[in-house]
């Protein structure tokens, strides 16, 4: 059973055209459940649903995310499907997302919008997401979904509490559940060939509203999701610089008009402006050149369209951190943005001093695990590490070639462990290796662990909230028993440092972990 949810206020224009063409999804109606959520409508909204014979469940104005949440809470299917009232999803649409599912780790999906309008404007905004979605087609997971073509198992849906309710208009709740999916290391994916058709902005009032709305609420989420300020799955680099450049060239226009008629360095300042501007549209090139050969007509609105994209969507942005600051926000982030960047650069900084103050020893190492047992001096082994992420990490070798082949499980005498090996386990000597992944970015000095593929396979979703910084070098867990530990005291011990950090306890765990590696406690 697969059920869509439509969430609609005063939608009785729109609503027609989608509950058509959800009546002729291929998938059969005997397996697909429409629900339609009257999120307090003043129109006929609730008659033209009920003239469909689909499930009409009526809410006070609530706003869309709690609309949604309220569908999904009463879906009968395994997949809850989201569109929106003003979109016209194609036949196969529902089979081609509920296939996104197929493999069991995929828990959301994210399908495309198209459009059959002609005007430029609405165009450019197809070639737009269109631009997003080849960069989206690259990536194996996203993290990045939008509700107009959507789809999440609902077991985690519910789980996770669905979509954050703070947001009360449509704006950026989508991502912001998305992103809190991605960052406990579940698997979304991009389903191009899921369809709908929209009716998009047509002018440019239209459009700079949008994205001006869009910032505005974006100021908001970035509050708990912080990293999102420089990057995600869905959104071009080029934008976001763009963003930053239109904002200086426009500052510096306004201050360089206001001191034109006192001092040169007004004409200085006009320079500066126009040279911004000009790297402003260095940046936009690609993106023209697509548009050029996929609908060359559409370049004559599309310098403007840049301009007024970046310039709504940061003055929404700006407007935003000083509108929303006294509204709180409904759960802190994992790590604030000055958190991060004081941890990435003590990581950088000790790993790259460990690197060059340890090469002897490592090489002097690496000469002794080849003459005590056949193999390589290093063993890479593919672990999980921020929001999921894969990365091989490096160690040296301390057990005999293969011993990932041999079912004989880890333990105090495990006799795959080389003579050497157990001294290298016993002092930690085995893990020097590691700083090169703490430098590479993949790991920091001090956080959870880093777990095997199959470990996290087998995670709840309460485990799973452990991968929502990166894993450490050192943490709780090795300063508190270290292997002697089961995966419930681990992961609720590094659980409260996550809940708790502060850059103070990072340092407070580095210096626990000499006594702790000269102890030995669970070293093997």
């Amino acid at each position: 059973m697969i059920s869509v949810v439509v969430p609609v206020r005063n939608g009785a224009a729109t609503l027609p055209a989608c509950l058509q063409a959800l009546a002729a999804q291929t998938v059969g109606r005997a397996r697909l459940e429409v629900i339609v959520v009257n999120d307090g409508s003043t129109d006929d909204t609730a008659a033209v649903a009920r003239r469909f014979a689909v499930r009409c469940l009526d809410l006070p104005p609530s706003g869309p995310a709690a609309a949604r949440n309220a569908g999904a809470r009463q879906a009968a299917g395994d997949l809850v499907l989201f569109t929106d009232a003003d979109c016209a999803p194609a036949p196969d649409w529902a089979a081609r997302l509920a296939a996104a599912f197929d493999p069991p780790e995929v828990v959301g999906a994210r399908g495309v919008y198209r459009t059959r309008q002609t005007s430029r404007v609405a165009r450019f905004v197809q070639q737009e997401y269109q631009d997003k979605y080849d960069r989206t087609a690259r990536r194996r997971s996203i993290d990045f979904i939008d509700t107009y073509s959507a789809g999440y198992r609902r077991a985690v849906f519910l789980e996770n509490g669905g979509f954050e309710t703070a947001f009360p208009v449509p704006s950026v709740e989508d991502q912001e559940f998305s992103f809190r999916l991605a960052e406990k290391g579940y698997r979304l994916v991009f389903a191009p060939e899921a369809v709908v058709y929209h009716q998009h902005d047509s002018s440019l009032g239209e459009y700079g509203r949008r994205k001006f709305w869009i910032g505005y609420w974006k100021a908001f989420l970035l509050r708990w999701h912080p990293e999102k300020a420089l990057g995600d799955s869905h959104t071009p680099p080029s934008q976001r610089v763009q963003l930053g450049l239109q904002g200086l060239a426009g500052l510096l226009t306004l201050a360089g008009l206001a001191l034109l008629p006192f001092t040169p360095a007004g004409g200085w300042l006009l320079w500066g402006a126009l040279a911004a501007q000009g790297v402003f549209f260095a940046t936009a090139v690609p993106f023209l050149l697509k548009l050029a050969r996929r609908d060359p007509p559409v370049l004559l609105v599309a310098p403007g369209l840049l301009m007024a994209r970046a310039l709504a969507s940061g003055l929404g942005l700006a407007v935003g951190l000083v509108g929303l600051r006294a509204q709180r926000a409904p759960r802190q982030a994992a790590l604030s943005g000055a958190e991060r960047l004081l941890k990435r650069l003590l990581d950088m900084g000790v790993s790259a001093v460990a690197l060059v103050l340890s090469a002897p020893l490592l090489a002097g190492l690496a000469v002794l695990v080849r003459l005590d047992s056949p193999g390589p001096a290093l063993f890479v082994q593919e672990r999980v590490g921020e929001n999921g992420r894969r990365f091989r990490m490096v160690k040296l070798r301390s057990m005999v070639a293969g011993a990932d082949e041999l079912p004989t499980p880890k333990r105090p005498t495990d006799p795959r462990v080389t003579r050497l090996g157990r001294f290298l386990r016993r002092w930690s000597l085995d893990e020097l290796p590691q700083f090169w992944n703490v430098l590479k970015g993949e790991m920091s000095l001090v956080g959870p662990r880093p777990e095997e593929p199959r470990v996290v396979a087998g995670y709840t979703d309460w485990h799973r909230a452990r991968l929502a910084v990166k894993p450490g070098l050192t943490g709780p867990m090795q300063i508190n028993g270290r292997g002697d530990l089961p995966l419930d005291d681990r992961v609720r011990l590094e659980l409260e440092y996550i809940e708790h950090y502060s850059f103070g306890r990072d340092l407070v765990i580095l210096l626990r972990t000499v006594p702790a590696v000269l102890r030995g406690d669970g070293a093997y």
